[in-house]
């Protein structure tokens, strides 16, 4: 492969996609489904009186994390752990929406898997608390709110993967500009996740504080000519296919969805390794503001943040652990993987707070 780009052979793993990834055309509509293992209600719940942890409480979770068994698994987990708790399971925007709606009497007591676009929304409308958790020193800190609202557990590097025999690929996003990739590259719509982070992790780079929306005019011409020339992933469309036939040999992809692929396909894809890095998509957890139980949301998230557990939901999963140690002990195609990603920097509080504008401007603008 040409400069930037790495071909690596990833095998010997049963992987499932990050959630919300997987399911990148379905995000936002999937039926919201409640997952308990435990018949106690909100109602029911009563704080103690010393204010103290009681494990006989239960505690309502939401997460855009919980498809594909991941809601049972926490259950049960979280249950022989000695924790009551029953998980609703949304689509990110849709659980953000929820809880500004609840402000002020919100159902849940905690949140896991959000990312830090909405994460930031929530701060914002002022429905988190802050705390700390006992792991937090064993997370890369430059994953760490510097507010103190949210902590990672888990991270997804998003990827432009492409056929291992393509001809001088792409450096960077920003290549993608060109003439030459025009109609060769495909990508996720704007409505979801992923699509929407690779967006603002290239738009955010042209920053001008008397641009249209915070953006210079360069950098609106780069978003045009991005979208302009992409060919936009339709629901049950094989994307992969496309890559390995050449037919459209490039895509982007999120680092665990690589790693299921290979595995499945038998296929050396090229990763494209930008040397500003990649965006990195961070699930992280956070206590709701107005829980009845801060103590035992804190002592339920210790839990649920370990290495030991975010090891085994690696393993259960195929994610990719925030905490160090569980990392050093993932299978060795996460850690090939890992080894040739590294974090784009990006300005979080300022694409949370411009994003929606940015992709309405887009979509009536430049999505074809």
């Amino acid at each position: 492969m040409m400069k930037k780009m790495m071909s690596i052979l990833l095998a010997g793993i049963l992987v499932v996609s990050m959630t919300g990834c997987q399911k990148e055309q379905k995000t936002g509509e999937e039926t919201t489904g409640m997952t308990t293992g435990t018949e106690t209600t909100v109602e029911d719940a009563a704080p103690t009186e010393s204010g103290a942890a009681d494990r006989s409480k239960e505690l309502i979770v939401y997460t855009n994390s919980g498809s594909d068994g991941r809601d049972a698994w926490l259950v049960e987990k979280a249950a022989e752990a000695g924790f009551k708790i029953q998980v609703l399971n949304m689509g990110a925007s849709d659980l953000t929406n929820r809880l500004i709606a609840e402000k002020n009497n919100a159902i849940a007591d905690v949140v896991f898997g959000q990312n830090n676009i909405e994460y930031e929304k929530l701060k914002k409308a002022d429905t988190l608390r802050t705390w700390k958790p006992d792991w937090v020193d064993g997370v890369d800190q430059t994953l760490i709110d510097a507010d103190g609202y949210y902590y990672p557990v888990t991270t997804t590097p998003l990827v432009l993967i492409c056929n291992n025999e393509m001809q001088n690929p792409p450096a960077d996003w920003t290549d993608l500009v060109k003439d030459e990739y025009k109609g060769l590259y495909q990508i996720h719509g704007l409505d979801g996740g992923t699509g929407k982070t690779v967006f603002a992790s290239i738009i955010s780079r042209y920053t001008d504080p008397e641009g249209e929306l915070g953006i210079s005019e360069e950098g609106w011409a780069v978003a045009r000519d991005y979208l302009g020339n992409a060919h936009k992933i339709a629901e049950g469309e094989d994307s992969i296919g496309s890559i390995i036939s050449g037919e459209l040999p490039m895509d982007m992809h999120w680092a665990s969805g690589v790693l299921t692929e290979q595995k499945t396909r038998g296929y050396k894809f090229g990763v494209m390794t930008p040397d500003v890095g990649v965006p990195y998509v961070v699930e992280s957890v956070a206590i709701v503001k107005t829980t009845k139980y801060p103590e035992l949301a804190e002592e339920f998230l210790n839990w649920l943040g370990s290495s030991e557990i975010q090891l085994a939901w690696s393993d259960a999963f195929g994610t990719i652990p925030a905490q160090k140690d569980a990392l050093e002990n993932v299978t060795d195609d996460i850690k090939e993987l890992m080894s040739v990603l590294k974090p784009q920097q990006l300005d979080w509080s300022f694409i949370a707070e411009n994003i929606d504008a940015w992709v309405e401007k887009a979509e009536l603008e430049y999505v074809k």
